[in-house]
């Protein structure tokens, strides 16, 4: 009677768990130039870098994936068909010029179809070259510092930390919104359809610049400058 009245404490305990769990997955939605409910795949992004990156993941996922059911396909039907209780006899023989050939010309030129597509979006994320404006970011710990170097705003300096009203919330251990622990006091403004060229560094300690986005993420490390940029065509807070 002990067992099972505590394994049915166990059951109670365990619903209502998912039923709370359940209730808050419901208050949350979609953010706005960020990932949605549900979300299974990369974000979209609002730059021609994020978009081709989404087009890559999706065209080597599908690759690969063919790969693994064409491989493991042949593989079980060949277990299955040839195996011992059918009386199958292993056939023998000590090589095919033809098949040696054909696995190794083949795999070639798979993964230089998938390299080739790789390798151009590698090189535009690294081409920083004639910006319209450089911002140079600078990781502390729990905040950037920016300094607008060129173009638009040059000189303006500042530092972006978490909102005072985000701070408050998770002092007090109480979640709320959409954009919660997101919200800066200081953002980071860029003009739409302008090549921004972001210098990055750090002060402290290893922080890493990343707007997913934009399709861009920079470690910052100190004693060390980067760079990367982002061209955004899409007026939004991201």
């Amino acid at each position: 009677m002990k067992t099972v009245a505590g394994a049915a404490g166990h059951s109670a305990v365990a619903l209502m768990a998912w039923a709370t769990t359940a209730a808050h997955a419901a208050e949350v939605h979609d953010l706005p130039g960020g990932p949605g409910v549900n979300q299974l795949n990369l974000t979209t992004g609002v730059t021609q870098i994020s978009q081709a990156q989404h087009e890559l993941h999706w065209m080597l996922l599908i690759i690969c994936t063919v790969i693994f059911i064409g491989v493991f396909g042949v593989m079980s039907y060949s277990i299955w068909h040839h195996r011992k209780s059918r009386g199958a006899k292993a056939a023998h023989f000590h090589e095919s010029l033809v098949v040696e050939i054909a696995w190794t010309v083949v795999p070639f030129l798979i993964v230089i179809g998938m390299a080739a597509p790789a390798t151009k979006v590698i090189i535009a994320q690294k081409d920083t070259s004639n910006p319209d404006l450089t911002i140079k970011a600078t990781g502390y710990q729990w905040k950037w510092g920016y300094d607008y170097l060129t173009g638009e705003g040059e000189g303006i300096s500042f530092l972006s930390t978490l909102d005072s009203s985000q701070r408050a919330l998770s002092d007090a251990g109480t979640p709320a919104g959409d954009d919660y622990l997101l919200k800066v006091d200081h953002p980071l403004v860029v003009p739409v359809n302008k090549k921004v060229r972001v210098i990055v560094t750090a002060n402290d300690v290893i922080h890493a610049w990343f707007v997913p986005a934009f399709g861009v993420k920079q470690d910052a490390i100190p004693g060390f400058v980067r760079d990367t940029w982002f061209r955004a065509e899409k007026a939004g807070d991201y």
